[in-house]
């Protein structure tokens, strides 16, 4: 009832929508009654008599209100489908604001196509809460009660014996139920094992090709889809043997009222109208019953996947922002007193960092894989929260600036460039209307970007498709320059930038990054020291810890860490 009361709260912008509905369905559910009622009515008052203008009369109205319930049909199934999508596009966008909200922790142990399944196909089992669970239920429990009393109005003795069988059919109702409750909530998780498995290796197919892997993945994925199938069998295993007892039964008590009725039509306690409207209320008592363990399941369904969306919306992985410090522009001063960081909390990647960056300096880190070079710019970013110390910005503790003004400030340029599906454009803007189409060209023309633009079909409106897929990495790399240019930062972060582009693309950036580190606060993280030698510092990292820290010609002379590093790469 807790997770019922949360997405019923998502109705109350539609709430005018869903009183309409759920009185349609009201109305819907007293029409079926009467039509099956007066069909009796004819046979005893007007077919038996001989009565043609009353048997006239009363068929028009039997057709007028077969017209009316297809007019409030149509209008009650429209408006619990249109309610249903409503609520879905609200819960979505919140459920995707929320996730973007994230800290990079999150995704680093959630796999995307988990997410990607609450985005998607959860919230659309949320939608057939409101077009076939929750009001298409009241309707049958009213369509229901209103048969029985109806019934019991007509003839009570009748009633109880065409009732008889309805205790079996509850007892296995019930027990269908929970079965396939336990079924859908296997098939949600195996959706979701699914649409994890596939979207992460159609991403990384390139390695699977690569070592040659294609066997033993699609011996995985066979696994994975035998299991969902599986599930799958599970419920429908539910369904054959239920569905052939609701008929037994309902042929049963069909039995009871023929074998009862007839004896009683002709001895005069009963007529054939009265007997007539038992059939038709039998068939219209099962069906409901029937359908409402389908209806049911439809809303646990329905409550499953809400119960996995909200979830991740009571998820409290996000960066605090709490401050509210939103300076148009910053200085640029940063400082590092006593830093500790671990990713999991436990095994620290960072340890006492203390260092400062002037406005305007160039500041080079450097040291091997995994010394922690990439996790000081996370931090700086507040992509991810640190343990101990304190990172001030302009004197100003970091945490007291507001976060969407923070990186606005900091334009940040990875190794592995990720583009969207989308124009060259719009890769470089990412949307932002306030830069213009003449504000991109001028900055291409700075990296030295701009022919290398116009040699694709169409220019600026290219699309580079998923990944950036049409553009080689030095292509895709510069792309990230004009993007990082084009927001006038602050701070730039270069964060193994030349890594992966050839020597010719390398000179291109160099002499780009030149003209962007200018007057700006520049961190540059880079293995080729060929890349930082013009540094105005240089930090030397190693295991998480500062080594050394000073120019380029001083650490030489110093002999230690970054001299054997340089002689490395230049012996």
């Amino acid at each position: 009832m807790s997770l019922f009361r949360k997405v019923m709260g998502f109705v109350k912008p539609y709430k005018m929508v869903f009183y309409t509905a759920l009185v349609l369905t009201i109305v819907l559910s007293a029409l079926g009654i009467v039509r099956p009622y007066l069909m009796g009515d004819i046979i005893d008052l007007y077919i038996t008599t001989g009565d043609k203008n009353g048997l006239l009369q009363l068929t028009l109205i039997i057709v007028g209100i077969l017209f009316v319930e297809g007019i409030v049909q149509f209008f009650q199934t429209y408006l619990t489908n249109w309610l249903g999508q409503s609520v879905t596009i609200d819960l979505r966008a919140k459920l995707f604001k929320h996730i973007i909200s994230f800290k990079l922790r999150y995704f680093d142990k959630t796999a995307i196509g988990t997410l990607v399944t609450r985005v998607i196909s959860d919230m659309e089992t949320i939608a057939e809460i409101f077009a076939q669970g929750l009001l298409t239920i009241i309707g049958d429990l009213l369509k229901l009660i209103l048969v029985i009393v109806v019934m019991f109005f007509i003839n009570w003795k009748l009633a109880i014996l065409v009732l008889i069988p309805i205790p079996i059919l509850l007892v296995a109702t019930n027990i269908f139920k929970n079965a396939i409750k336990s079924a859908f909530q296997d098939v949600r998780t195996m959706v979701s094992r699914l649409n994890a498995f596939v979207q992460e290796h159609i991403t990384g197919m390139y390695v699977v090709q690569v070592f040659g892997k294609e066997k033993e993945e699609q011996a995985k994925f066979q696994k994975i889809n035998k299991e969902h199938r599986n599930a799958h069998i599970k419920s429908v295993w539910a369904y054959s043997v239920f569905f052939p007892i609701v008929e037994i039964l309902s042929a049963l008590s069909i039995s009871l009222l023929v074998w009862y009725g007839v004896r009683n039509v002709l001895e005069g306690e009963l007529t054939f109208g009265e007997t007539f409207k038992f059939i038709f209320f039998i068939n219209m008592m099962y069906r409901p019953i029937r359908q409402l363990a389908d209806r049911f399941n439809t809303l646990q369904m329905g409550m499953v996947g809400s119960d996995r969306v909200f979830k991740v919306l009571d998820t409290d992985e996000r960066i605090a922002r709490t401050g509210d410090l939103a300076p148009e522009r910053i200085k640029g001063d940063i400082t590092f007193k006593g830093v500790h960081f671990a990713y999991d909390s436990k095994n620290f990647v960072l340890h006492d960092i203390n260092m400062e960056v002037k406005s305007g300096e160039t500041v080079a880190f450097v040291g091997a894989t995994g010394a922690g070079k990439s996790s000081v710019v996370n931090l700086l970013s507040r992509f991810y929260e640190f343990d101990q110390g304190e990172i001030t910005i302009d004197g100003q503790d970091i945490r007291e600036y507001n976060v969407d003004s923070l990186r606005k400030n900091i334009a940040v340029v990875l190794q592995d460039v990720f583009l969207f599906s989308d124009s060259i454009l719009n890769n470089i803007t990412l949307n932002d209307p306030s830069i213009s189409r003449e504000k991109v060209i001028e900055a291409a023309k700075i990296i030295g970007a701009h022919e290398m633009i116009m040699k694709f079909p169409d220019g600026y409106d290219h699309n580079v498709r998923e990944r950036g897929g049409m553009m080689s990495t030095g292509q895709r790399q510069l792309v990230s320059f004009i993007r990082a240019y084009v927001t006038d930062p602050s701070v730039l972060v270069l964060d193994e930038a030349t890594s992966s582009v050839d020597t010719e693309t390398e000179e291109m950036i160099q002499n780009a990054i030149e003209r962007l580190t200018e007057g700006r606060t520049s961190i540059i993280i880079a293995h080729r020291l060929s890349t930082v030698q013009k540094a105005d510092k240089i930090i030397v990292l190693s295991k998480g810890k500062i080594l050394e820290q000073g120019g380029h010609f001083d650490l030489l002379e110093e002999g230690g860490h970054y001299k054997r590093l340089f002689d490395l790469q230049f012996s």
